[in-house]
């Protein structure tokens, strides 16, 4: 008889890549989870350097964006976890780094801000090449 595992234990991330529409990190275990970058509003802001900037943390079963203060744990992925943090939370990191009150607020819930932010993120990709 097999026995399915009620929480799946916890992986370890080889290779994280962070595209215009999703997160996909590749586990050690030969799998890669994808999951929509507008789960993780900070990695969804940020520029293509910043996310290009990642370290696995705790042997992989961490992630973290040091230029945007983001952790993500590769057992958050596997339960798509989406982040939890708050617009009131989110709008003062936005501000902080100079996004504006009004901007931010629009991009968490507006998919047309959302839609330009990719094609800024594709152009400066394309310039960076």
């Amino acid at each position: 008889m097999t026995i399915v595992e009620a929480e799946p234990r916890v992986r370890s991330a080889e290779d994280v890549c962070v595209t215009d529409e999703e997160l996909r990190v590749k586990l050690t275990d030969g799998r890669t989870v994808a999951v929509p970058l507008d789960w993780y509003p900070r990695l969804l802001h940020s520029t293509h350097a910043q996310s290009r900037n990642v370290r696995l943390i705790g042997k992989g079963t961490g992630i973290h964006w040091p230029d945007i203060d983001e952790d993500i744990s590769v057992l958050a992925l596997l339960l798509g976890k989406r982040s939890k943090e708050s617009k009131t939370s989110f709008g003062r990191w936005h501000r902080a780094r100079g996004g504006g009150v009004v901007e931010a607020q629009l991009r968490l819930s507006d998919p047309m801000p959302q839609a330009r932010q990719r094609e800024d993120r594709k152009k400066e990709q394309r310039d960076n090449l």
